[in-house]
């Protein structure tokens, strides 16, 4: 569904993004993370068309971003990080005002206009004035009008920027909800987002592509680790061993009784790490496989180690 190929945009000689690749298929989820100023917005401006692109391709539901244009923003529903509301307007006056300037046909348009309404949980306001509704509820207007011509993509830009956990919940639940009837690409640089709603996950910096995968092989790809809970305290011996275990690339003191064990392959490994704790006069508390979180994952590529 969409398509993205070397892609690069720079503003004079100043690069915002430079040779993205990467694709959605549909009905994915995909999380386009990356800390404030990587280049999430100006790549999203470039697949909604508001923007051309320094070089490279984007096709977007089968359309050329560059060449028909006008077909992308036809398939396409999309957030930008400020919703475009006109507060004066009532909730249902507005949304009709959008179905009609998006070439929802006159029959179709009260129709649209009650099913997103419902789906995005508006009834109590619809004939509310959008100025008065808390930001949250502007946001599910805001999603409301990139639904209401029933796109087959939607391109969200920090759906949750600015709320507080509640509304952040209601948001990513209403989003969720949305899966299957829809390919999304999500721009975030909050992690729990992506972790909770997407099943892909694009991370960018600096404008550069430095992850793209599936949250469950981006994860296994940091490595396999146990975490060892001991109680005892002559822990040297018992370091020296876990360091001449053929499987054990790393063991490293999380604090003085807990121990973090770097894995180069899991073969029966925890029998192994148990055994040499009873065998150093130590009692196991606690023996966990774990892979690095998104968040670990994240820091690692963006930050480096440091």
């Amino acid at each position: 569904m969409i398509e993205v190929k070397n892609l690069s945009k720079f503003y004079g000689k100043n690069k915002a993004v430079e040779d993205l690749s990467f694709e959605i298929q549909k009905g994915e989820i995909v999380g386009f993370l990356g800390p404030n100023g990587a280049g999430k917005t100006t790549t999203m401006r470039v697949l909604t068309c508001f923007h051309p692109a320094t070089s490279g391709e984007a096709r977007v539901a089968g359309f050329d971003v560059f060449k028909e244009a006008q077909k992308v923003k036809e398939k396409i529903g999309y957030l930008p990080e400020t919703p475009p509301l006109y507060k004066e307007m009532r909730v249902r006056d507005y949304l009709t005002f959008v179905a009609k300037i998006k070439g929802v046909p006159f029959s179709q348009v009260k129709k649209n206009t009650d099913e997103v309404i419902e789906k995005c949980g508006l009834q109590t306001y619809a004939d509310s004035l959008i100025l008065k509704l808390s930001k949250g509820y502007r946001q599910r207007v805001g999603i409301a009008q990139a639904l209401i011509h029933k796109p087959e993509i939607l391109i969200l830009d920090e759906p949750t920027s600015g709320l507080d956990p509640a509304q952040i919940i209601e948001v990513r639940n209403l989003i969720k909800s949305l899966t299957g009837e829809h390919t999304i690409l999500l721009s975030t640089h909050i992690l729990p987002e992506v972790s909770m709603t997407c099943q892909k996950v694009v991370i960018i910096n600096r404008g550069k592509i430095v992850a793209k995968d599936s949250l469950e092989n981006l994860s296994q790809s940091g490595g396999l680790f146990y975490s060892l809970q001991i109680e005892g305290e002559q822990t040297d011996a018992l370091v020296s061993d876990l360091h001449n275990l053929k499987e054990v690339s790393s063991v490293d003191f999380m604090n003085k009784n807990s121990l973090k064990i770097g894995l180069k392959e899991d073969l029966k490994t925890s029998i192994k790490i148990a055994n040499l704790v009873y065998k150093n006069g130590l009692e196991l508390s606690e023996l966990k496989k774990e892979t690095l979180s998104l968040e670990e994952i994240f820091v690692k590529l963006v930050f480096g180690d440091n």
